[in-house]
């Protein structure tokens, strides 16, 4: 069976540092931090205190007050990047086959919010009033529903269903999409991530893990990857959505291209539930298996963008990983952790950093990693090495790999390149 090539017509994107793709791309190049205090809740007795929300996002602008009564913020939010990607890639088409167009939605968490408002109200009032749960509370909570909400939005009949594995699942997303699309099974299909755990359970379970910073004196430059001071990853919030179709249905309707993607891997650490291994078995063979898919050799990739979460062992198991893969090659590449700036989007984190490996391949700029000040260095950290510190790099790139790594010893690796008919 010859399998299709898949590209890229359309993204969205709603993030710290911008509720739409221009902007998103505009700030991450300039190297602008989403970083500041919590405004979701009352954090005042939290070790850490800070985040990187989405700014001026007013869901009575966006939805009826019936249908926000059956959203939780985090399928809000990958509605809003969903339909920008649809918008953009002039997907709402009536000409074309909605039974074979698509939805693929990540999250790693779900409907937090909704989980906790609703227990928290048994928990205080159960005993007397009985359980009095709102209808909705299944619905907006599991963790699949924002692929359902796209879905019945726009009519979209192809295949439909969440992935979750941790922080790896928009990359599991987006690889589920471009496998199905290559089959043959659907012309196109609307893939991302969306997450909203910027609340009392999510900051207080991260930091009771020690995996938060508690850089609360200087948000802004408290996610520092590869930098000797990191202290813990900075939550982040949004979603980013992308859509991949098959090439021929493609440019039979003079959709616009932004880039192929060439190919996908997956593998699992196989050691703890949530560091990586200290050697990076598990990040060797996950870019090991990306570019065997691909067909690619290590010399093509010229960016990779790192999962670089800024925590104490992630960081250096996944430098570690990446000499092993590269070789000499890696001294060549550029690598960048944009969680520097957007924060760690948990779910939605492959998303939005596809979004910006496609930005870079279309503008030919790398973004960078910020908040490393000299001499803050790791000595177990090769700083011979790229890291496409404190200011974006110019450099022409025909193909960018990123990287996402989860709880659990999920890994899932992407391969973009530049689009050549």
């Amino acid at each position: 069976m010859e399998l299709k090539r898949v590209v890229v017509t359309g993204l969205g994107a709603l993030t710290p540092i911008g509720n739409d793709v221009e902007t998103t791309w505009k700030n991450a190049v300039e190297g602008v931090s989403g970083a500041g205090p919590i405004t979701h809740f009352d954090c005042s007795k939290f070790k850490t205190q800070f985040a990187c929300e989405v700014k001026d996002f007013n869901p009575a602008e966006k939805f009826d007050r019936k249908q926000a009564r059956t959203l939780d913020l985090y399928a809000m939010y990958a509605l809003t990047a969903a339909n920008q990607a649809i918008e953009d890639a002039k997907l709402d088409d009536e000409n074309l086959d909605k039974n074979r167009i698509g939805v693929i939605f990540a999250a790693g968490i779900g409907g937090l919010h909704t989980f906790e408002e609703e227990a928290g109200y048994f928990a205080l009032h159960g005993q007397e009033q009985g359980p009095k749960y709102n209808p909705y509370f299944i619905p907006k909570m599991i963790s699949d529903i924002a692929a359902g909400h796209i879905s019945i939005e726009h009519e979209f009949r192809g295949p439909n269903f969440g992935t979750v594995s941790a922080c790896a699942s928009s990359n599991t997303a987006l690889i589920d999409a471009f496998n199905l699309v290559r089959l043959g099974q659907a012309d196109a299909i609307v893939t991302g991530g969306a997450e909203a755990a910027i609340f009392p359970a999510g900051v207080g379970g991260f930091n009771s893990m020690k995996a938060l910073s508690t850089r609360n004196d200087d948000p802004k430059s408290a996610s520092r990857p590869f930098s000797g001071s990191r202290d813990g990853f900075v939550m982040g919030e949004g979603a980013a959505a992308l859509v991949l179709e098959e090439l021929e249905h493609a440019k039979a309707r003079g959709a616009h291209i932004y880039a192929e993607v060439a190919g996908g891997g997956m593998s699992a650490d196989a050691h703890h539930i949530t560091a990586t291994h200290p050697d990076g078995l598990g990040a060797v063979l996950v870019m090991e298996n990306a570019l065997k898919d691909a067909g690619m050799k290590p010399e093509e990739i010229d960016y990779i963008n790192l999962h670089g979460t800024s925590t104490p062992l992630g960081d250096i198991s996944e430098e570690k990983a990446i000499k092993k893969v590269f070789g000499k090659h890696a001294y060549d590449m550029n690598l960048s952790s944009t969680k520097s700036m957007t924060g760690h989007l948990l779910g939605a984190a492959g998303a939005a950093e596809a979004v910006l490996s496609v930005m870079a391949i279309n503008d030919g700029i790398v973004p960078p990693t910020i908040n490393h000040e000299d001499g803050d260095n790791d000595p177990e950290i090769d700083y011979n090495l790229n890291f496409t510190f404190n200011k974006a790099q110019k450099r022409d790139i025909n193909a960018v790999l990123s990287n996402t790594f989860g709880f659990g010893g999920h890994n899932a690796a992407i391969i973009f390149k530049k689009y050549k008919d």
